[in-house]
């Protein structure tokens, strides 16, 4: 079972960048996918960006693609999002999640391990 703690977020004006981390426990760390998620008041969870194990392929949705980054360190055990030109729309509770199985999927019952979320606030 892996845990997942994420940090980084915050209050940031429209047009500015923040950096999440999610640091995860245990050995097996490069044996997950990894995804960001984000859920707004009264909306659904949805999904931000995935990686894979091997760093080799990365999946955004279309809301954040050219302005947020997917990245992972997997001798730190950690992954990030870098998210830059930052919109009042993108504020959320950021989550990461670890998914077992192959593929950078975009459904968040694919994942099997959540962290608690980190505030993202994006003031216009």
């Amino acid at each position: 079972q892996v845990q997942l703690v994420e940090s980084g977020g915050g209050l940031v004006q429209a047009g500015g960048s923040l950096r999440l981390s999610c640091a995860a426990s245990g050995p097996t760390f490069s044996n997950y996918v990894m995804g960001w998620f984000r859920q707004a008041p009264g909306k659904e969870r949805e999904f931000v960006a995935g990686i894979s194990r091997s760093i080799r392929v990365t999946n955004y949705a279309n809301s954040v693609k050219g302005r947020f980054t997917v990245s992972r360190d997997n001798a730190k055990n950690t992954v990030y999002l870098q998210m830059n030109s930052l919109k009042p729309e993108d504020t959320a509770v950021y989550f990461c999640a670890a998914r077992r199985s192959l593929g950078v999927l975009t459904k968040d019952f694919a994942y099997d391990y959540w962290g608690q979320g980190t505030q993202v606030t994006v003031s216009s």
